[in-house]
């Protein structure tokens, strides 16, 4: 899967490979294969470094972008997965159960979407019904129970929208799940590894320290349904895209986030193993700096963190 912005940079290196083969240890060429190159390497500078946010957006959507599932068989050394809320049934648009990862025993959860059509039927395209947040909220609370850390892998275009899911209690099961998250006695850490948006996201997404994955987005809705709301038009998906302020850059700035964590030059789908390695370094990072908080304090800063969210300042 090619995107838009990548098309120059794949002819030449489409140009580049018929060079290589039609030539082989043909001195003659290999200077201009090099400069080829050259001319590849600044290509993928500027085109990377000139994203913008419809781009990333896309980037976030790929294919081949690691998914929770991906991050947990990279990351744990060992994974036993857990199933249903107890009260309905399984949602597997979420999995989760309880794992170990660099030695340290923990709980994860992650927003699963799928990468191919048979996938992402299976998994609701990521989007949760009201079980798979009673779902997350139960292994959290089993973490809970045993001290454990809990890792929250972020990956949603929403909550599940549909008539069921309200007569289930969609709204009512993202609430309680924000309370519940603001009050659990153990270490929250949330990681952004896709897209983010609305209730969907946030309601397993309350945490101690929030990492964002540097192409995610994290917003309160998507773009096309903010274009639908403010324009009338899902077309203008990528006016709404820069309205939004939904990139990682944005977000640390507003104090929504705590980090970036640097994706593989283009995007986590150029070298998924890099961006898994990033991702468990993150992880047993802030672990080692949260285990030794008190109990008491670790509420008490996670209580801080979401009030000073959204503060703002009106001058004259």
């Amino acid at each position: 899967m090619t995107l838009p912005h990548e098309k120059q940079i794949y002819e030449y290196i489409a140009t580049i490979e018929h060079l290589k083969k039609q030539n082989q240890n043909n001195p003659l060429f290999n200077s201009e294969i090099r400069k080829l190159e050259q001319k590849l390497n600044k290509l993928k500078e500027k085109v990377y470094s000139e994203l913008t946010p419809w781009q990333r957006v896309l980037i976030c959507r790929h294919s081949e972008r690691p998914r929770s599932l991906d991050y947990i068989k990279s990351l744990c050394e060992s994974f036993h997965p857990l199933y249903g809320d107890r009260i309905y049934g399984e949602d597997h648009a979420l999995v989760g159960g309880l794992a170990v990862i660099g030695g340290a025993k923990c709980v994860i959860i992650g927003q699963e979407r799928g990468k191919d059509t048979e996938s992402r039927v299976k998994h609701n395209f990521g989007m949760m019904n009201p079980e798979g947040f009673r779902k997350g909220l139960r292994l959290m609370k089993l973490a809970e129970k045993f001290q454990l850390p809990v890792i929250s892998l972020l990956d949603t275009q929403g909550a599940s929208a549909g008539l069921d899911a309200e007569e289930r209690g969609q709204g009512w099961a993202i609430a309680n799940n924000l309370l519940e998250m603001t009050r659990l006695s153990t270490p929250i850490i949330v990681i952004i590894i896709g897209e983010g948006y609305s209730g969907g996201a946030l309601g397993t997404g309350i945490g101690d320290v929030i990492g964002m994955l540097e192409h995610a987005c994290y917003t309160v809705i998507s773009p096309e349904g903010c274009a639908s709301i403010l324009w009338k038009d899902p077309a203008k998906n990528i006016e709404a895209a820069s309205a939004l302020k939904m990139n990682s850059e944005n977000l640390l700035e507003l104090g929504v986030i705590d980090a970036i964590i640097k994706e593989p030059l283009g995007g986590a789908h150029h070298d998924p193993q890099a961006m898994c390695a990033s991702v468990k370094k993150f992880i047993l990072e802030q672990w080692q700096i949260l285990k030794m908080i008190p109990k008491e304090l670790l509420l008490e800063q996670r209580y801080l963190k979401y009030r000073q969210m959204g503060k703002v300042s009106i001058s004259e």
